[in-house]
């Protein structure tokens, strides 16, 4: 046992020491390959298969399977999931959906634009890149729109999403009018925050497919300019960058005017750069401060931004697809984890249009070693967490991970009420004053910690669940999409799964669909597989 931990450790070791060319020859064109097949698969699909009026066929086909599924003997049934491989999602872990019950859900379509009600209805495999190349050309976006293009509306509204609008909107789930759901017995409802299934409205977020299968929903839509006046604002000083944030983002006042969007990057402790966008026109004279900063050979997005640290406060002016989705290229700064030198001006000409590999693609081909050995030694980590404790929440991550850049969204936490879905409402000294929301902020921690890059004892498992117990004694949660370290105990003392019970329990979800806790967890063992990784190589 020893000696094979040995060898896969100086494997490990000999790929990490050549991570960047391993990624450029081999990952990356393989990825093109790969997404090329993809794309045409989808336009087959599209051109062949798939139609916007032939929706209500399909879902019908879908409740039947369903229902076949529902007469079978109850000692025959094994629980249901979707058929989508697990390597599509854009999730950490890995379901053992060969346990369930697979039911196809190929739905892909965008359904209908309805511009008097301000929204969209798509179908749930629609994804983020595909709603924006529908709708900015048409003046409009989604009112919480992802960065990363491969992300799907559908796992989206099952799990969550915020964004750098969610200090004026929420969560994702806030922006969901109408979602569309066949339950365990064959039955279609249409599920809104105010009808008879206002229950199911309130739980389906944060559920990741564990209550039905969604088929349709509408979501909330916002006019827009064709441009975002972006401002970069260096700031010295935990405290003054901190402050800053919870004033742009209305977090002390009601009735502050706040921007379109608010983010800030934070280079290490005391250096930050905050983000303030607002729709615009570009005004005469003034062309040349348009940025088309997606272009293949532009410098990455942080990077880019980690340079008004040293030159100061300046604008410019964003195509707003461009911004939408600023941070693809390099997927936030985890590309720099795989290709060091990917942000190289040479790399970035001649090889650039390569970026980003394509998720679904390196998650296709990890084998459970890599997997094993990769957690132990990365971090993916969205958490969302109260604004008033900031300062506390940066203390907390550097003493954890040491791990720079740190992205912060600002969002509003709402709360509509004891047992309304998996959050709790915020806490009395979290909300925002004489308002029905509390202000908090997505901490995104994203790549390798400073001690496995010094080659030094490094303990994940440790550290996470720290990270956990902080985040539960604060009041916060972690996004699901990434690894939980959490007994059943300790997830159902973080969220509120009261609610969450009584609707499996009232629309038959109980032994037809994986419990959440079940659904989210880790398929290793992530204590023993931190044990055998945990010394430096």
């Amino acid at each position: 046992m020893g000696s094979e931990v040995g060898l896969k450790q100086r494997i490990a070791r000999w790929m990490e020491d050549h991570r960047g060319l391993i990624v450029v020859l081999i990952v990356l064109p393989l990825s093109l390959i790969f997404d090329a097949l993809m794309q045409f698969r989808h336009w087959v699909f599209r051109k062949f298969i798939s139609a916007p009026e032939k929706h209500d066929e399909r879902v019908r086909a879908i409740q039947k399977k369903v229902r076949k599924w529902a007469e079978q003997p109850e000692k025959n049934r094994k629980m249901m999931c979707t058929a989508r491989p697990n390597w599509q999602s854009l999730s950490t872990t890995f379901f053992r959906k060969d346990l369930c019950h697979k039911i196809a859900i190929p739905l892909y379509d965008i359904l209908e634009l309805k511009t008097s009600h301000m929204s969209i209805r798509v179908e749930p495999m629609v994804s983020v890149g595909q709603a924006t190349a529908f709708l900015v050309p048409r003046g409009y976006t989604l009112a919480v729109c992802l960065e990363v293009a491969e992300a799907t509306l559908g796992g989206l509204a099952m799990g969550v999403g915020m964004t750098t609008y969610s200090h004026k909107v929420g969560l994702y789930q806030e922006s969901i009018i109408a979602y569309e759901m066949v339950l365990s017995d064959g039955s279609l409802v249409r599920v809104t925050r105010d009808n008879e299934y206002s229950d199911l409205y309130h739980t389906l977020p944060w559920s990741h497919g564990t209550l039905g299968f969604l088929v349709a929903l509408e979501l909330q839509i916002i006019k827009i300019k064709p441009h975002i006046k972006m401002e970069y604002i260096p700031v010295k000083g935990k405290k003054n960058y901190c402050n800053m944030m919870r004033e742009l983002s209305g977090a002390l006042d009601k009735n502050k005017a706040t921007p379109d969007y608010l983010e800030a990057t934070i280079y290490n402790k005391e250096d930050a750069v905050i983000m303030v966008g607002n729709f615009s026109d570009v005004p005469p004279g003034e062309e040349n401060k348009i940025n088309h900063l997606t272009r293949w050979y532009k410098p990455w997005f942080y990077k880019y931004v980690e340079g008004f640290l040293k030159k100061g406060s300046d604008y410019e002016y964003i195509p707003l697809g461009d911004y939408l989705l600023r941070h693809n290229r390099a997927i936030f700064w985890v590309v720099e984890t795989m290709i060091p030198f990917g942000n190289n001006p040479f790399f970035r000409f001649f090889f650039g249009w390569l970026l980003p590999p394509k998720i679904a693609f390196l998650k296709f081909t990890t084998t459970p070693g890599v997997r094993a050995m990769t957690f132990t030694k990365q971090v993916f980590q969205d958490i969302v967490l109260p604004m008033n404790q900031l300062e506390d929440q940066i203390d907390k991550s550097e003493e954890l991970f040491d791990l720079y850049p740190i992205l912060v969204y600002p969002c509003r936490i709402y709360d509509h009420g004891p047992h309304r879905g998996q959050l709790r409402p915020p806490r009395k000294d979290q909300m925002v004053p004489g308002t029905n929301y509390g202000m908090f902020n997505d901490l995104g921690v994203y790549g390798v910690p400073r001690p496995v890059l010094e080659k030094k004892r490094f303990d994940a498992v440790d550290a996470m669940r720290k990270m956990e117990r902080f985040t539960e004694e604060v009041g916060g949660y972690p996004f699901l999409y990434a690894d939980t370290f959490m007994s059943r105990q300790e997830f159902e003392k973080m969220f509120d799964l009261t609610a969450y019970e009584q609707v499996r329990k009232k629309y038959n979800a109980n032994g037809a669909f994986p419990h959440l806790h079940d659904k989210i967890k880790p398929e290793i063992d992530v204590v023993e597989v931190g044990k055998q990784y945990m010394d430096p190589l």
